[in-house]
């Protein structure tokens, strides 16, 4: 234990990705954290397989965008079928994203778990604990008292905060209370997740088969790997549809020649969000806080969106520059995005999980003349602006991603990001003095050179003079440059003021 009576600020309770990345994102700004994690080995089999380019650009700014993207495939065109194999609606991925990564990315989820396990461990203000278990905790006014049990028998760990990353049964959030808001959406799926040796063939793109008598999905996985969903149907056991022969039989129609089959299961897909993210000391991210059906592909998403948000407002807290009531704002920004990502993930798995033929025949009709009539085929998978939170409210761009340019090409490609660190940061035409905790970027000083021409086209666009952008890459506002460095400085310290 340190002098101060505390072994970390912060207890991570879970290392899957979203436990990794909050444990690295806040070593990475000096906060002292030791993570535990129940299993003393990372689980070795696929389970999320997509990720967009939010959170591509959230790895670049971990600085493992490069060893990730090794262990991914770039997000393909996603095809609605018939039960004929007619096509109802094509996704094709978008030419460009706000974070200047590739749309989406198919990856592998074992692999990517190693290369944040591998970032923790080279962190010098991390400590990893594998095969320790959380039994429980307490809090009182400075801190948390957790109890854990692992190889070396009892312990006791004291730390300032505790956050549970610790999946879809967190004792955590169970400690935490508030219950569980149901969206009443329960369907139990079949997922295979295979090797494709050399010579066997897989679809290249990614397949949502509308067929009334089995609902089926058909994804690329990482490299070298495919997976396919099948929707039990009632009267169905999970029990009998993990035999070996129940998932030859239908993977066969597909035709893809032999592949070896890593992982059956059987999982429910539903729709639950926490009532209650944070209780005093002890908070909630990822699985523990929200559980979304995989058709939008947003579940891990989601959650590595929670530690972004979460990191830099939980070492604001620990370094004296922001109160207390900041991590008050983490449910209120990310419960909006987690439900806007859950109801359309809902929306089209109620499209897809139909049952009956004759209301299947008339969805089939609408989409065909949907198809037909150019319109668009489904809603933009886009969060919304923050409706509240550490935000200006009312100023333009508040709460949305700010875009980052970036110029060159493969190898040579410059990302505005890598210039900027982990800290909020101004831009403006014409700098103010540089404000308490914030950097400040003239748009003629030379270092934003090659990056010039985009900025300045979004300010002139957006109609305002200066973009505060906070460390997760949000943006506070935009607007006059000494109003906005104020109201940050309010922001995080109401008594505060912008110097």
């Amino acid at each position: 234990m340190g002098r101060d009576g505390f072994d970390a600020e912060v207890l991570v309770v879970g290392l899957g990705p979203v436990g990794s990345t909050l444990t690295a994102l806040l070593a990475q700004r000096g906060v002292n954290v030791i993570a535990i994690e129940r299993d003393a080995t990372i689980y070795p089999l696929p389970r999320a397989v997509h990720f967009d380019h939010e959170i591509m650009r959230l790895f670049q700014q971990m600085g493992v965008a490069d060893e990730v993207a090794r262990h991914t495939r770039p997000l393909p065109t996603y095809e609605f079928r018939a039960a004929d194999g007619g096509l109802l609606m094509s996704l094709p991925p978008s030419r460009e994203t706000p974070s200047g990564w590739g749309p989406g990315y198919m990856f592998h989820q074992p692999s990517l778990e190693g290369v944040l396990r591998d970032l923790v461990a080279s962190l010098p203000s991390a400590e990893a604990r594998r095969g320790v278990k959380l039994e429980r905790f307490v809090q009182d006014a400075d801190g948390v008292t957790a109890e854990i049990s692992g190889p070396e028998g009892a312990q006791t760990l004291r730390a300032r905060y505790i956050v549970g990353c610790d999946g879809a049964w967190s004792p955590v959030r169970e400690a935490v209370g508030g219950g569980l808001s149901d969206y009443q959406f329960d369907e139990p799926w079949l997922v295979v997740d295979v090797r494709v040796p050399e010579g066997a063939r897989t679809p290249e793109v990614n397949i949502q088969v509308c067929d009334p008598a089995r609902p089926t999905t058909c994804v690329l996985s990482g490299p070298g790997r495919h997976r396919w969903e099948f929707m039990l149907l009632p009267g169905e056991s999970p029990e009998a549809m993990l035999d070996a022969g129940v998932v030859a039989d239908l993977i066969a129609p597909w035709g893809c020649g032999p592949v070896e089959v890593e992982r059956m299961a059987v999982y429910r897909f539903h729709g639950l969000v926490a009532n209650r993210w944070r209780a005093g000391r002890a908070l909630i991210a990822g699985d523990a806080a929200h559980q979304t059906p995989p058709f939008a592909g947003q579940g891990m998403c989601s959650g590595l969106r929670d530690a972004a948000n979460l990191a830099w407002k939980l070492e604001a807290v620990l370094a004296g520059r922001a109160v207390e009531s900041l991590l008050d704002t983490y449910q209120a920004e990310r419960e909006p995005h987690v439900r806007a990502a859950i109801e359309l993930a809902i929306g089209m798995g109620r499209l897809v999980c139909t049952l009956d033929p004759e209301a299947a025949a008339q969805r089939d009709a609408a989409m065909l003349a949907a198809r037909a009539s150019g319109a668009p085929p489904l809603p933009p998978i886009q969060a919304p602006a923050f409706p509240a939170g550490c935000i200006l409210t009312g100023a333009t761009g508040a709460g949305t991603l700010f875009p980052q340019p970036s110029v060159g090409d493969g190898d040579s490609r410059m990302r505005f990001d890598d210039m900027l660190g982990d800290n909020a940061w101004l831009l403006s035409r014409n700098a103010p003095p540089q404000p308490c905790g914030l950097r400040v970027l003239s748009l003629d000083a030379p270092a934003l050179a090659a990056f010039r021409t985009p900025l300045a086209d979004w300010l002139e666009k957006s109609g305002v003079e200066a973009v505060l952008v906070r460390p997760d890459r949000y943006i506070f506002g935009a607007g006059d440059p000494g109003r906005l460095a104020s109201a940050w400085a309010e922001a995080l310290a109401p008594s505060a003021r912008a110097v």
